[in-house]
């Protein structure tokens, strides 16, 4: 693959184009810094841009009607942020909050459009991505009702840290609940277990991967899944 113009950081959705496809693609981004906490689109918000993370990434959080918040999905550089635009609707189902500062590529909607109409290849990448979205949404539906905290917490922290390309992460208990949809006390104990483990270490809101292999085993297998998934679909080319 070239290299990306904006020097080692990269997002894999536009490396799987072609050459001349990626180049097309890019003439029409620019790079943007992300906060850590902007709120890119509310729920409900209409969508203007796509955004495709480089080393950034975006939690795309359902909220009820009773004002309940949970973590539904995560996109970094594996992905694509804005969706609902390739089904041509500009409504975000979700509230897209930034949980990891740093770079995106930042693309109009209409722009985004053109560039569907007139490249069947990113046509076909994106079809496969929204249906590795689709597979993954159904996962964290079965996941947070039948797994326990303490796997599924285990689990977040691999999403994490795959999309920080760090093993040091800043994830408060009360943010951690949020995004999980449990009690605090709920991930104080399952916190404690994986430190119990010396799978992590956690001080003050600083939580550092201490054992990557030993947390994927304390994960659920919706982890290895989901990234199995992405290979075989995105990377490898095929749903078969």
């Amino acid at each position: 693959m070239t290299p990306s113009p904006l020097g080692t950081m990269s997002n894999h959705l536009i490396d799987s184009l072609t050459f001349q496809e990626r180049a097309s693609l890019l003439a029409d981004c620019e790079a943007i810094e992300l906060r850590l906490g902007d709120v890119i689109t509310e729920h409900g918000g209409k969508l203007l841009h796509v955004h495709f993370p480089l080393d950034s990434f975006i939690s795309q959080i359902a909220s009820l009607s009773d004002g309940k918040q949970l973590e539904v999905a995560m996109v970094g550089s594996e992905g694509m942020l804005g969706t609902p635009l390739m089904l041509g609707v500009d409504e975000s189902p979700w509230l897209a909050l930034v949980q990891g500062a740093g770079t995106a590529l930042r693309m109009p909607a209409d722009l985004f459009g053109r560039h569907l109409e007139q490249s069947p290849a990113l046509q076909a990448l994106l079809k496969r991505y929204l249906y590795v979205v689709m597979h993954q949404l159904s996962r964290v539906a079965g996941c947070t009702h039948y797994h326990l905290v303490e796997a599924r917490l285990a689990r977040w922290l691999l999403m994490t840290q795959d999309r920080a390309h760090s093993d040091r992460l800043h994830l408060t208990h009360e943010f951690l609940a949020m995004m999980l949809g449990v009690r605090r006390s709920g991930i104080t104990l399952a916190a404690m277990a994986l430190q119990a483990r010396r799978l992590i270490s956690y001080h003050r809101g600083d939580i550092v991967v201490l054992d990557r292999e030993g947390l994927i085993e304390a994960s659920c297998g919706c982890y290895v899944a989901d990234r199995s998934l992405y290979r075989r679909v995105i990377t490898e080319g095929g749903a078969s």
